[in-house]
């Protein structure tokens, strides 16, 4: 390999660690990549570590000993995730995103990784520290969301389903009320998709009454499941509709929606914003 110059290879070591993040990555395996002394190296992660502390991109996380190295951890400054929720909720605030029924266009958003990413350092942000195992959500529209979350973290998702698949083997099954419809559904967990007493991060793009949070939380329990968190992207207002979970995290609100005047209005939530 041709011999790099410092600053070349420093952008080379900060690539190589962004496009593996939250994997421990040996100094050694480094050295040898780039032809340098290990302590060669670990002047350039030094180097790395301030560049992404000034520019709000992550963290560096050091492991020492035989079996040690480098990870990176993403991460989203506060002023940016500030700046972008306020951004999103004016764009959810459109009147063009108001559908008949009553209901609100998102998911044009949902699916899009440049929304999706930030969202998803935010909740990753939140909720590092409570070290989960693994990002559980329920079909459809949470799933990319959790999913990008679940990357963030470093961890695996699992998804709840509606009905029963003959891929996923045997399952649990439970029934919940719908907090919203009032109706009684029925929610499945293959055995196989999550390993009991594992820690427990719930992701979901919405909600109302809380209905199925609390079904998910409820089917949890059947698995010895340990809920250390509980993100939602949207709520409405907590006065207006009483939840039936508590403890947890939404980062925008839907204040007001009327379809029949054609106005909406989503706002951040100043739970968050305090953070």
């Amino acid at each position: 390999m041709e011999k790099m110059k410092r600053a070349e290879r420093m952008v080379a070591v900060m690539q190589v660690l962004m496009s593996k993040p939250n994997m421990l990555i040996p100094l050694t395996m480094l050295a040898e990549r780039f032809g340098a002394a290990k302590s060669t190296i670990s002047e350039d992660l030094l180097a790395v570590k301030e560049s992404m502390r000034c520019t709000g991109q992550g963290r560096l996380e050091t492991v020492s000993g035989a079996a040690g190295g480098v990870r990176y951890i993403p991460e989203i400054s506060a002023e940016e995730a500030r700046e972008f929720l306020v951004n999103l909720a004016e764009r959810l605030s459109s009147q063009d995103r108001v559908l008949a029924g009553g209901f609100l266009y998102m998911t044009d958003l949902l699916y899009d990784p440049s929304i999706l990413r930030p969202l998803a350092l935010i909740f990753a942000g939140v909720f590092r520290e409570k070290k989960p195992d693994v990002v559980v959500t329920i079909e459809t529209k949470g799933i990319p969301l959790a999913l990008v979350t679940a990357e963030a973290l470093g961890v695996p998702m699992v998804i709840i389903r509606h009905g029963n698949k003959v891929t996923e083997g045997t399952s649990v099954s439970i029934n919940y009320v719908s907090g919203s419809s009032k109706r009684i559904q029925s929610m499945t967990l293959g055995r196989r998709a999550l390993e009991p007493g594992r820690k427990v991060l719930v992701i979901d793009d919405f909600m109302k009454a809380g209905g199925t949070a609390l079904g998910m939380i409820n089917l949890l329990k059947e698995f010895d499941a340990d809920v250390v968190g509980l993100g939602v992207l949207m709520e409405t207002p907590r006065e207006e509709e009483p939840k039936l979970v508590d403890h947890y995290l939404s980062l925008l609100q839907l204040r007001e929606l009327d379809p029949f005047k054609g106005v909406v209005q989503v706002i951040p939530q100043n739970s968050y914003l305090s953070l």
